[in-house]
């Protein structure tokens, strides 16, 4: 028993120090994307989004992908009076005939409205809702924020 009550300040030190390692080694961030969703490849990706979070360059790479999505929601950055109709604005500029992306829209990259938007859509894709019905969580939930871009409502 003596011994123990002898080592007890040793393993106490012990448990701490393991504890403040753990903390300052580098988090490994979980990826908010499911494996099914379809997502372009990081190397699809433009050079302005070579130090962006994980969250902003999943939102570019669902994009890339599923622009034609995202223009059935709205963004409420105020990213209207930039000429922006849905939140598929905010990282696609332009299309080539074959439906890629062929310019691509920094606006995202830097605004947080944009990406929460679409992290919110890809999440509720991935359980299921009905594009009418993320349609309405995104103007329920983002509307707080500015004004919404003038977006047609997705079909039932």
């Amino acid at each position: 028993m003596r011994k123990f009550q002898k080592l007890l300040p040793f393993i106490g030190i012990a448990v701490l120090g393991i504890l403040v390692l753990v903390w300052l080694l580098p988090s490994t961030s979980v990826s908010t994307v499911s494996h099914d969703m379809d997502m372009a490849p990081e190397s699809q990706l433009p050079v302005f989004l070579m130090t962006a979070n994980v969250d902003t360059r999943n939102a570019y790479r669902f994009a890339i992908v599923n622009h034609h999505e995202l223009e059935k929601y709205p963004c409420t950055c105020g990213c209207k009076y930039m000429g922006h109709m849905s939140n598929a604005d905010c990282y696609v500029k332009a299309t080539a005939p074959d439906g890629t992306v062929s310019i691509f829209d920094q606006h995202a990259s830097a605004c947080g409205i944009c990406v929460d938007i679409t992290l919110d859509v890809m999440r509720m894709m991935r359980e299921g809702h009905k594009p009418i019905d993320i349609r309405a969580y995104i103007d329920q939930t983002y509307s707080k924020y500015g004004p919404s871009t003038d977006t047609p409502l997705p079909l039932a």
